[in-house]
């Protein structure tokens, strides 16, 4: 009987891929928090992960302009703040979603040898 590992670990591994690109659009937003006219991204996460099981790929809607609370003068829309926050909530569920498939794959390895 064959088996499918893309079946096993499901949508996590699309899931991983994805946390860590928003894990890079808010880390860029945070390094130009100073930089005049820059305009904060993210990532619409529920979007982004049906676009990629529905196509494999992240469709350009899933990534969005922030929309601030108070903009620069200078025209910049980065909260400090608020990126910090979404970067430590998205810090955590991408290592909770590591740690789901390191169980995953560890069950698989104690099936597979047999322990």
């Amino acid at each position: 009987m064959p088996f499918n590992l893309n079946a096993y670990i499901g949508v996590h591994a699309d899931a991983l891929k994805l946390r860590s690109q928003r894990t890079e659009l808010l880390a860029k937003n945070l390094a130009n928090a100073d930089t005049p006219g820059y305009k904060a991204q993210d990532m619409d996460f529920n979007a982004a992960l049906s676009s990629v099981q529905k196509t494999g790929t992240v469709a350009p809607s899933a990534v969005k302009y922030r929309v601030p609370l108070a903009p620069a003068l200078d025209g910049n829309t980065v909260d400090v703040q608020m990126e910090q926050a979404a970067f430590a909530d998205n810090a955590v569920r991408y290592q909770a979603t590591l740690s789901f498939l390191s169980a995953r794959f560890r069950n698989l390895m104690t099936a597979i040898t047999g322990q």
